[in-house]
C-alpha cells in the first residue's frame, strides 16, 4: 500500500515538478479507497464525497501543462466519467430520501 506524506521534510522537496506525481499518486490512492469502500459499505454519502475529490484531482491533472497530452486527455475523460458517477449517486440518494418520506407519510395515514 502506498502512503503519501502529507508534509514534506523540507520545502525544497515539494517542487512544481513533483506536483503532478503527487496528484497522480493521490488520485490513484483515492480511487482504490473508493473501490474498496463502495464494495464494503452502504454509506453512499461518504462515497459521493470521495468520488467528488477524485473527480477534482482528475480535473486538475487534465489542465496541467507539465503532463503529456495523452495523460491530460485521459484525466479529462476520467473526470467526465467520475462526474457521471457523482450525478448518478446523487440521483439515487434523492430517490431514497423521497421513498423514505413516502413510507413515513403512508404510515400515518
Amino acid at each position: 500500500m502506498i502512503t503519501i506524506n502529507q508534509s514534506p521534510a523540507s520545502p525544497e522537496q515539494f517542487t512544481s515538478a513533483s506536483k503532478p506525481e503527487m496528484l497522480i499518486a493521490a488520485v490513484l490512492h483515492l480511487m482504490s479507497h473508493y473501490s474498496s469502500r463502495s464494495a464494503f459499505s452502504k454509506d453512499r454519502h461518504a462515497c459521493v464525497k470521495l468520488a467528488a475529490v477524485i473527480e477534482r484531482h482528475l480535473s486538475i491533472l487534465s489542465e496541467l501543462n507539465e503532463l503529456g497530452p495523452i495523460l491530460r486527455e485521459t484525466c479529462a475523460q476520467l473526470s467526465e466519467q467520475w462526474q457521471l458517477v457523482i450525478e448518478h449517486t446523487l440521483q439515487e440518494q434523492r430517490k431514497e430520501r423521497l421513498a423514505k418520506r413516502w413510507r413515513q407519510f403512508t404510515q400515518f395515514t
